[in-house]
């Protein structure tokens, strides 16, 4: 489990993106991913029943992206456990619930609204731009790099036509895809972060 910290860290050190973290000492560092699932597990649970989410995806992206540290801000402002950034993740979530604007840093910093944000993003990928991909481990890999990328960037990689690029997905095994997100993917963090995620999903 030190290891799977260590290797953990050392891949979110090298983050460049929106997910970035600050450079500083988080609780990942001191607890397994499986401690930091089980510390914020009441408002995982609750999150994932009401959106309908794969917990252990809620937990695994919180100790990817923060280490469970609610007070993680990113240097491009995305905050909290599931480091969201208000003006995207955050503006597109409140847009879906009939809300106007975009929540505040005050609210990201919430433990319980930054995951109930964070895993309404999670159910919008999967029902929306997602929506189509057949094989459970597939559309979690899917999932995995659109949080942290964007699903137009990982469908383009397939086609501009999103109907196409769902059916050329689905006509791949879950290993073809996560090989196609090796090499085919702009984004050189793209394969990193479905790594670490896929590994801490698969330790919790």
């Amino acid at each position: 489990m030190l290891v799977l910290s260590a290797l953990l860290l050392a891949g979110c050190a090298s983050k460049t993106n929106t997910h970035t973290a600050q450079e500083r000492q988080t609780p990942l560092t001191k607890a397994s991913p499986a401690h930091v699932s089980q510390a914020w597990s009441m408002f995982t649970e609750s999150a994932a029943s009401h959106y309908g989410v794969d917990e252990r995806l809620i937990s695994a992206i919180i100790s990817v992206e923060s280490g469970g540290d609610p007070d993680v801000v990113s240097r491009s402002n995305a905050v909290g456990l599931m480091q969201i950034k208000a003006s995207t993740a955050g503006r597109e979530v409140y847009r879906a619930q009939g809300r106007h604007g975009q929540p505040s840093t005050r609210e990201l910093r919430d433990p319980a609204k930054n995951i109930d944000i964070g895993t309404a993003y999670i159910h919008l990928l999967q029902q929306r731009a997602l929506a189509g991909i057949r094989d459970p481990e597939t559309l979690r890999y899917a999932t995995i790099v659109s949080y942290a990328n964007g699903a137009g960037a990982l469908l383009r990689t397939f086609s501009r036509d999103r109907d196409r690029a769902i059916a050329m997905i689905n006509d791949m095994s879950p290993d073809e895809f996560r090989r196609h997100v090796q090499t085919r993917h702009p984004a050189a963090q793209a394969p990193r972060y479905l790594w670490k995620v896929n590994t801490v999903y698969r330790t919790i």
